[in-house]
């Protein structure tokens, strides 16, 4: 009998960190929760679970949330992290993402969005302990990108992504030269955002690769259409 995976959710709403654990308790994962960042970690000191939600304030601490994702990367630095909070600002975002987080969602999407990327973010665990294979590598100039374990490199070097942008970069190089709307790259994403929102994504996108490379510029917007890669 194959062990249920353990989902950790720090969250101090009672009503929220419930409403969390019965969904996932639903999905079949074993469900751990605790109200505060000292809870967690005395926790966490025993067994780390196999994925942790966590928002960013917790009871008296307003980044306590950002605290543990650092403690937590300490203790493992393969386990998935995702932030899930009311903060939606693009700071907060990056801030969680610089710390080694590996999604930041907001309290506003549906629990059924929120599974979903729990579910891809096993998937992406599993790929990682198993050898790439050729098919699933996408080379474009500079970049590789492994699909299979959801890592992107440009020039050698790793590009830090969440989820999301991951999967639009993956969109956007796996069809290099194609225009892709904006709906096309939420379905790739499996995600729902505004017009703002992707391009906030795309944003954070470039600066990340540019942080590597000050010259980069293949994603380019191609206006009134959407975007496109370009070798």
């Amino acid at each position: 009998m194959l062990m249920k995976r353990m989902v950790a959710i720090v969250e101090d709403e009672p009503a929220i960190r419930d409403n969390y654990a019965a969904a996932f308790t639903r999905e079949g994962y074993l469900v751990r929760t605790y109200a505060n960042r000292s809870q967690a970690m005395t926790a966490f000191a025993s067994r780390l679970p196999d994925l942790a939600v966590i928002d960013i304030s917790l009871e008296d601490e307003p980044e306590g949330g950002f605290e543990l994702c650092r403690q937590l990367r300490a203790l493992s630095p393969e386990l998935p992290i995702i932030f899930l909070t009311a903060r939606d600002s693009e700071l907060d975002a990056v801030s969680g993402l610089r710390l080694g987080a590996d999604d930041f969602l907001t309290k506003d999407l549906s629990l059924a969005h929120l599974i979903a990327r729990v579910n891809a973010l096993f998937r992406r665990v599993e790929a990682l302990r198993r050898p790439a294979e050729a098919s699933q590598m996408v080379r474009r100039g500079p970049l590789t990108l492994d699909a299979e374990r959801m890592q992107v490199e440009w020039e050698g070097q790793v590009v830090l992504l969440s989820l999301t942008e991951f999967w639009i970069v993956y969109a956007l190089a796996r069809h290099s030269g194609h225009v892709k709307n904006r709906q096309q790259l939420m379905d790739a994403a499996n995600v729902v955002l505004d017009d703002n929102t992707i391009t906030s994504h795309v944003k954070r996108i470039r600066r990340k690769f540019q942080s590597i490379d000050p010259k980069f510029d293949a994603v380019q917007t191609v206006y009134g259409m959407g975007y496109r890669w370009v070798d």
